[in-house]
């Protein structure tokens, strides 16, 4: 593809995509998006992510940052796949989300141990700290390293763009109509 160029080099440059095929296509996804599905999408799957994150940072001992990452494509693909959104408001979701489930991975992590340690089930520590929500901002206080807001700000990033649908090469093509142009000396 060329600098100045909109089409692939291996394209005809006789194509060009049809506005109202576009509008028609843009017209049905946007049928499609369903914000509160992108809510539910990004709740299950930042509880889901931060389960994992949990037990992985628990067993290994360390928190390993790349799970940020894998907490932001998870939440993102979700809220995409659920909710088909095509604006920023989806990416907002997402982004949210993922961070949700950054900072409750770091407190189940907390749990799991605090659980282990003392032997009481882990629905006990989280009843306690639903009877006192005051631990759970002196736990993120007390476990808080500078490190984790860059992690967060990966998670933050991948849940943002993984979250919003793109159109794809396959539907962009489909919106290709082609041109036929006459030269003068054909008659």
């Amino acid at each position: 593809m060329s600098f100045q160029s909109v089409t692939p080099e291996n394209e005809p440059s006789d194509t060009a995509v049809d506005p109202v095929k576009l509008e028609q296509l843009m017209n049905e996804i946007k049928s499609r998006q369903s914000l509160s599905m992108a809510i539910l999408g990004g709740l299950i799957a930042s509880i889901v992510a931060a389960a994992i994150w949990a037990i992985i940072t628990y067993v290994t001992k360390f928190q390993i940052g790349f799970m940020a990452i894998g907490v932001g494509f998870l939440v993102g693909f979700a809220v995409n796949y659920l909710g088909k959104g095509m604006t920023t408001t989806f990416g907002i979701v997402g982004a949210a989300f993922s961070l949700f489930g950054c900072v409750f991975g770091n407190i189940l992590t907390t749990i799991i141990a605090a659980s282990l340690q003392e032997g009481v089930p882990v629905s006990g520590i989280i009843l306690a700290f639903l009877e006192n929500p005051k631990l759970i901002a002196e736990i993120l206080k007390e476990t808080f390293s500078p490190i984790d807001l860059l992690f967060y700000g990966i998670a933050v990033y991948e849940g943002y763009r993984f979250s919003i649908r793109q159109i794809s090469e396959e539907e962009i093509a489909g919106l290709r109509q082609s041109q036929n142009i006459s030269s003068p000396n054909q008659p």
